[in-house]
């Protein structure tokens, strides 16, 4: 495969600009309360294997079980 981005790519970038692909790690920056789990994602929490979803301002993280959409402008790469 070319390393060229392709034009109707979706590009996925944390809070802080940085580029973010399937398998990053993230870190929370704000604490997060999670609507219908009754629970809080504290922040400094980190995320491994993130997956990317069709949209540019959301990735899909695992937390246990569970599967949760975070936002990605409360994230950061680390």
């Amino acid at each position: 495969m070319s390393d060229e981005i392709d034009e109707w790519a979706v590009v996925t970038k944390d809070s802080n600009g940085n580029l973010l692909k399937d398998g990053d790690s993230v870190v929370v920056i704000k604490d997060l309360k999670v609507k219908g789990a009754g629970a809080t994602i504290k922040r400094g929490e980190t995320f491994k294997n993130i997956k990317l979803t069709g949209s540019e301002d959301e990735v899909e993280v695992r937390q246990g079980k569970s599967v949760w959409v975070l936002k990605t402008c409360f994230l950061k790469k680390s």
